[in-house]
């Protein structure tokens, strides 16, 4: 034994050793990244335009990306700021939401210039149990272009751009402690269907070099899907992700009508027009409390004016048409992608459950519902594509237990190794944290005492795993662990340099169709 210093005065010296082994540590599994657009992207004078930021709640969001509030008691300004125009429709419209108002017709329809996801898709991940996440800014929102939509055009706003999104995307590249383990891009559907297969395929070569992290995609349509066509949706997303890295992918549908803006966050000023046009909507008698209210906004008082929020709240409850109005106006507002939900579903069940666990059965958060409710009919060939095996997870609606995630496959359906969300993301938690440990044997000797201690670090780390659930059957054949000579290296392989380490696990897969037989038997004693 050699000490670790060299006595040159007789005495006694101590000289420890290490008793155990290196032990590998689990990595975090529910670290999102979110990319897109925000209001700014700054910090104390110093810019963080496609620079990840780490935060923890929705504070340390605003902190870096939301509108500044201006100082009490100055009223508050609107974090959000689309813009909706009312356009009177000679019939009822064959698609799309509408209402009426003096026997006159009016759908809702946005200008697509203010359009952006990427804002309530963070609230929505913190109310369905998100935690950490990177939010990378790509850039700010653009000023309305005074246009609205025409009613049934798909909603892709112009100001948003692949090569920005795919910028910020690179810039989680180099990003280590934590490693980003979830993609997300809300505001990617806002490309429309051919934009957005470029992104989708994007996202999975990204996954596919980083080997680490895995993409939550929406699927373009699923805003307002035609009940009986909207198969033709999940073909476009379907024919436009390409065929590589499909395990990393992780597709739902529909979008959901969520409870996440609420009311006192939007009002006439949401409106194309302003009050002019509810003035020409709502057509109030003279002298009516409805028509005061708006000249008093049109002219407001030289002192003591109201805010825009208080006109707004006086108008609800002296108008049940401007209520309606507003009422369809939140819809819209709040039909939102879920992506940002479902990467809230995967960290609560992560840290409620364990990664292994899939991320189904699972209810979400601030939600009225899903904005078509599949029956199991209509879900059958989403989760089961025989031609690509692109299965797409639906989430739906069922009485007495609200809306359900019901689907855990990746885009990888026909894959026995690849079919499960759980599986893949599981797989991809042990991959990490044994490379991240081997590392402190890398230029060590390659010999057989070397290889032991890798051994042994390897099967402790397993067998914690095994004891929490994640690899699955009896301790002696759950997993396996073999590296040495003439096991997994040769002789040649030892002169070049190479220890080759053998991980076989057994991972636990979900029971998603659960057969019950029953039969009738002949009456006994």
């Amino acid at each position: 034994m050699a000490l670790a210093v060299t006595p040159t005065t007789p005495g006694v010296y101590i000289d420890e050793e290490n008793a155990f082994p290196n032990s590998v540590v689990a990595v975090q599994t529910a670290i999102p990244a979110f990319v897109g657009y925000t209001a700014r992207a700054d910090y104390e004078g110093k810019s963080y335009l496609n620079k990840p930021v780490l935060i923890s709640s929705l504070q340390d969001f605003m902190t870096y990306f939301g509108v500044i509030e201006p100082v009490a008691p100055a009223a508050p300004l609107q974090q959000y700021s689309p813009i909706y125009y009312f356009n009177a429709q000679t019939k009822k419209p064959t698609v799309g939401d509408y209402f009426t108002v003096n026997g006159n017709i009016y759908t809702v329809n946005p200008d697509m210039s203010t359009i952006y996801y990427l804002y309530n898709s963070i609230r929505f991940f913190f109310a369905n149990g998100g935690g950490q996440a990177y939010v990378v800014s790509v850039g700010s929102y653009a000023s309305p272009s005074g246009k609205s939509s025409a009613n049934g055009d798909p909603l892709i706003n112009p100001n948003i751009q692949f090569t920005e999104l795919s910028n910020g995307i690179d810039q989680l590249a180099s990003l280590q402690d934590p490693m980003p383990t979830m993609l997300v891009v809300p505001d990617g559907t806002l490309l429309g269907a051919d934009g957005y297969s470029e992104l989708t395929q994007k996202m999975l070569d990204f996954c596919g070099e980083q080997e680490s992290l895995v993409s939550i995609f929406d699927v373009v349509g699923g805003n307002e899907p035609d009940p009986l066509q909207f198969m033709n949706d999940i073909t476009a997303f379907r024919t436009g992700t390409g065929m590589n890295d499909l395990k990393y992918g992780n597709a739902y549908y529909p979008f959901l009508n969520t409870l996440i803006t609420q009311p006192t966050e939007i009002d006439y000023t949401n409106i194309g027009g302003g009050i002019t046009a509810v003035n020409t909507v709502l057509q109030p008698a003279a002298g009516s409390s409805v028509a005061n209210i708006i000249g008093q906004i049109e002219k407001p008082p030289a002192t003591n004016a109201p805010t825009s929020a208080q006109s707004n709240q006086a108008l609800m409850v002296a108008s049940k048409d401007y209520t309606n109005m507003m009422k369809h106006l939140m819809l819209q507002v709040n039909n939102l992608p879920p992506s940002g939900a479902m990467a809230g579903v995967y960290t609560m069940v992560d840290n409620t459950k364990g990664v292994w666990n899939a991320p189904a059965n699972v209810s979400i958060n601030s939600v009225t519902g899903p904005t078509i409710n599949l029956t199991d009919a209509q879900q059958g060939p989403l989760n089961v594509d025989a031609l690509t095996g692109k299965s797409i997870n639906a989430i739906r609606l069922f009485t007495g237990l609200g809306t359900l995630v019901w689907g855990a496959r990746t885009l990888d359906g026909n894959s026995d190794d690849w079919r499960y969300t759980n599986v893949k993301r599981t797989m991809i938690m042990l991959e990490q944290s044994i490379k991240l440990a081997a590392r402190a044997y890398v230029f060590e000797p390659n010999t057989a005492n070397t290889w032991a201690l890798v051994k042994t670090m390897i099967e402790n780390f397993l067998t914690d795993q095994w004891s929490k659930g994640a690899v699955v059957g009896a301790k002696g054949s759950a997993f396996k662990v073999a590296v040495g000579l003439n096991q997994t290296m040769t002789a040649e392989d030892v002169a070049q340099g190479f220890m080759n380490i053998t991980v076989m696990v057994a991972v636990s897969h979900p029971a998603e169709f659960i057969v019950i037989t029953f039969i009738q038997q002949q009456q006994t004693a």
